[in-house]
């Protein structure tokens, strides 16, 4: 009954809701709103300018993970929450889109610009468009003419000798001109009285085709231009004349997306004659009406998208100038940061019907696989170093951190993310890889690594990229994967270790406060005073590969990073600064790592083997694995893992 009673009271709410967004009125109650909320008027890029900026910006330095800092540190860029929830890694495309609207919104060149987006397939162009779409959908409601089939602007309705007087009072700028029916309309129903004019709030709708247009590439036999500006009603021919308004079908991508969006799918696959339409609406801000009804104002987006080759075939004929002359190119390339690489199929596994187990690690495992693909080769390191080094990760070699300039690889390689694996080509893998393994429901990154092999070989793909890619999967990640392995068991056995952690940590703290501080040590058996014991803390510290002069700022780090977090009455323990945690572990690794190899080779164990054993699997299982995934990874490690 109060689940009947909670449906009823959510269907009543957004009806209300709905009847206070839907407005209606004529012109003269239409003034009165513009008057006090001038910013109504907008046009249509400044209207999604203001959608995209809405939800707010930070800079993408105004952050903990010490990755993002070290990759982006000279750089000045801004992350948009109106695509950070679904976009990860493109910060750079994003940026750029974001500036085109705000030239845009400025009635700068790029008002009169196509905004086109070209990447590979699978990049996220269309999902950026789709993302334009549901921002105008949940946007406030447009008011518009009262029955015009291009929705627009009430203020058109204002003859030209008067705008003037009505710009000053109403301190808004008023362009466009009525179209031909509602010309028709205001001199043969209102005989004129233009303030008569009825006005109502609609609301942007791609399904409704109100504010939104889609163009898909058209047969090049059979390009009808009435997909982009509607046509002539034929069977209205024999009641009106050919130039009477009243036989005109507005209804083309051009006409309903007018004060919205027009969005061209594929748009070079189309033959240059059907683009001129794009051009006029572009620069001019006018298209044809059909048969003889004159030229149409319009007031749109355009945005076009389509993958390199087009493009580059487009591009490579001079008859085309005019257009390429009214295009702003926007490269979408794939993602090549790892973490943001396994957001993506975080996102895509959440959104879809996807309910298996993921073992840890798999989703890295075949992002991995996905941005070794889209990575250009160098001499300055190994592909696996400059994925690590794209991550924001340092890499430490020798015990030494590599000292590789990202930014210089990147401008090595001004291609790098325009070719290489697609999300989708994963997305099947991950499904290949559960359909044979549905009896455990699980996924792991040794069946997924099978499926992607498998998929490569059948793959219609250039032999040496064939070559390549099995490569990446047999050897690469192969060995990749074996170390992230070896460290999670060992882990797992430290876990059955912690006091021992907890007391390298609290030993740690104190020796490196007295070191900051400049005082000593009271030994908490003895109670004697002593000297910050250096070796002590440097057999730490080297672990992670501090050593030398950056040893001072690293234990000031962690003693200001503690205090903090102790100001803030956090509960603190080995686990709270991440840094000093993996030293920890790694010091503590090396006196556990035999033990482990022995305990997960052995086929029979003694009862204290038998426990530790038990207590790593219980620790893998509170750590995100599943008694399927943990049964395979660990016959996988027997295997593969320990060779003697």
């Amino acid at each position: 009954m109060n689940e009947h009673k909670d449906f009823e009271s959510l269907i009543r709410k957004d009806r209300d809701q709905s009847q206070v967004r839907a407005w209606k009125g004529n012109l003269l109650g239409y003034l009165d709103k513009v008057k006090e909320t001038p910013s109504m008027t907008k046009l249509a890029h400044a209207r999604i300018y203001d959608i995209v900026m809405k939800p707010g910006v930070r800079d993408i330095h105004d952050t903990d993970d010490p990755r993002i800092k070290r990759l982006y540190k000279d750089e000045n860029l801004k992350v948009h929450h109106f695509f950070a929830d679904e976009f990860f890694g493109i910060e750079k495309t994003i940026a750029q889109i974001v500036r085109y609207f705000h030239a845009a919104s400025m009635k700068g060149e790029e008002s009169r610009q196509v905004l086109y987006l070209m990447g590979p397939v699978g990049s996220g162009k269309s999902s950026l468009i789709e993302k334009l779409h549901r921002g105008l959908e949940e946007s406030l409601p447009l008011y518009a003419i009262e029955g015009c089939p291009m929705f627009e602007e009430p203020l058109h309705l204002i003859p030209r000798h008067l705008r003037k007087e009505f710009e000053k009072m109403l301190g808004v700028h008023i362009e466009g001109d009525l179209c031909p029916v509602c010309r028709y309309r205001l001199k043969a129903e209102f005989n004129g009285r233009y303030e008569e004019f009825p006005v109502c709030a609609v609301e942007f709708s791609k399904r409704t085709r109100v504010g939104i247009g889609v163009v898909p590439p058209v047969d090049p036999n059979n390009q009808d231009t009435s997909v982009l500006i509607g046509s002539e009603d034929i069977s209205k021919l024999d009641l009106y004349s050919e130039g009477d308004p009243r036989v005109l079908e507005l209804n083309g991508a051009l006409n309903v997306g007018n004060r919205g969006v027009v969005e061209f799918i594929e748009v070079f696959k189309n033959e240059i004659e059907y683009l001129h339409c794009m051009i006029t609406a572009t620069q001019e801000k006018v298209i044809p009406a059909p048969g003889r009804h004159g030229l149409v104002y319009v007031d749109t987006v355009i945005v076009a998208h389509s993958n390199e080759a087009e493009w580059q075939k487009f591009k490579a004929d001079h008859t085309n100038e005019a257009i390429l002359d009214r295009i702003v190119v926007i490269k979408v390339p794939y993602n090549l940061r790892l973490s943001e690489e396994v957001k993506i199929y975080q996102k895509i596994i959440r959104h879809s019907d996807f309910h298996a187990h993921v073992s840890p690690h798999t989703l890295d495992i075949v992002s991995m696989f996905a941005v070794l693909s889209r990575l250009e080769p160098t001499n300055k390191c190994d592909l696996m170093t400059k994925l690590k080094l794209y991550n924001g990760e340092e890499v430490v070699e020798k015990g030494r951190t590599k000292k590789v300039d990202v930014q210089e690889l990147r401008e090595s390689a001004k291609r790098e993310g325009m070719s290489g694996i697609s999300t989708r080509f994963i997305m099947k893998a991950l499904d290949n890889a559960l359909s044979d393994n549905t009896a455990g429901n699980c996924i792991n990154p040794i069946n997924v690594r099978e499926a992607l092999i498998n998929m490569v070989k059948e793959a219609d793909l250039p032999d040496d990229m064939r070559k390549q890619y099995l490569e990446f999967l047999q050897d690469t990640l192969h060995k990749e994967y074996l170390e992230i392995l070896e460290k999670e068991i060992t882990r797992a056995f430290v876990y059955s270790y912690r006091e021992q952690a907890e007391s390298l940590f609290q030993n740690y703290l104190d020796h490196a406060e007295a070191y900051v501080n400049k005082s000593k040590v009271k030994d908490r058996n003895t109670k004697e005073e002593l000297s910050p014991d250096e070796g002590f803390m440097k057999s730490i510290e080297e672990q992670i590969a501090i050593i030398g002069s950056a040893a001072d700022g690293f234990r000031q780090e962690v003693i200001a990073y503690l205090w903090a977090a102790n100001r803030r009455g956090e509960k603190i323990d080995y686990r709270s600064y991440e840094p000093l945690t993996e030293a920890i572990e790694k010091k503590l690794m090396t006196s556990v790592r035999d033990l482990s190899r022995v305990i997960t080779k052995a086929r029979t164990r003694d009862e204290e083997q038998s426990e530790k054993y038990n207590a790593m699997v219980k620790n893998l299982l509170d750590h995100g694995y599943c008694a399927s995934c943990v049964d395979v990874v660990l016959k996988y490690a027997a295997n593969n893992l320990w060779k003697d």
